[in-house]
């Protein structure tokens, strides 16, 4: 059994079926890419797997998703503490009105992180390749920094309360290209100290980055379900199914 993996999930959002039996592994240490056109449910998969959809009234969740041998949605997980272990970046970069040393302390005071404040900011940071360009402005506030440099600064974030896996919603939509090229950069060193989960629109980023690929598609009903899954290399370059072959080489989607 994967230490991480969705086994059967269904998400509805009240009487819509947003996504359909969907079984898939996310093996430890690699990035697993969710590619699909618009509404097909990556998304709300990949916020299905530390229960950020929680938030949303009215949603539903059936199936299982195993994380260290237990299923997630268990009465017994505690989703604050699952969301420190399987952290979020997101498709904007969404730095907190504060300090740059403050945004990536924060999480770790209201954890009641007591070690070291400095030395965790500072390994943070230079995870994420950001400190040689901010170790000597650390009280400035976040926002004066660049679109690449603050999604940078919210992977740091999201590396300092140490999590075993971390989610990523299209980080490098918003970017230029050598923003994203140095987040591409940045998650594929990651992965040596991470499990990483991505939602990307980028067919070359997918190619590029990822170990695994998971192509997802719709139904007449506008449910998503998991069309095809596999080792990146065998999905771009000899998919088993024609949906994903049209939608990789750009006939649709």
């Amino acid at each position: 059994m994967e230490y991480l993996e969705t086994k059967t999930l269904n998400v509805h959002y009240g009487d819509f079926h947003a996504v359909k039996d969907v079984s898939l592994p996310f093996p430890r240490h690699s990035i697993t890419a969710l590619i699909g056109p618009s509404g097909c449910g990556k998304s709300t998969v990949l916020r299905s797997i530390n229960r950020m959809n929680d938030f949303i009234p009215g949603i539903r969740i059936g199936g299982e998703i195993q994380y260290d041998g237990l299923n997630i949605y268990s009465p017994e997980v505690d989703a604050v503490l699952l969301r420190q272990k399987i952290g979020m970046v997101f498709q904007k970069p969404n730095p907190f009105p504060k300090s740059i040393f403050e945004n990536i302390a924060w999480g770790a005071k209201i954890n009641g992180f007591k070690g070291d404040l400095e030395e965790l900011v500072e390994r943070s940071l230079v995870q994420a390749a950001l400190w040689d360009e901010v170790k000597d402005k650390l009280k400035q506030n976040a926002f004066r920094l660049s679109g690449g440099q603050q999604q940078r600064l919210c992977i740091a974030r999201a590396l300092a309360v140490e999590p075993e896996v971390i989610l990523m919603d299209e980080p490098a939509s918003a970017l230029d290209p050598i923003a994203t090229a140095k987040i591409e950069e940045l998650i594929m060193e990651l992965k040596k100290q991470y499990t990483i989960i991505i939602v990307t629109h980028n067919m070359n980023q997918a190619s590029r980055i990822s170990d695994f690929t998971a192509f997802f598609m719709v139904d007449e009903a506008r449910t998503g379900y998991l069309e095809e899954y596999g080792v990146t290399q065998d999905i771009f370059l000899n998919p088993k199914n024609r949906k994903t072959e049209d939608y990789i080489s750009g006939r649709f989607g």
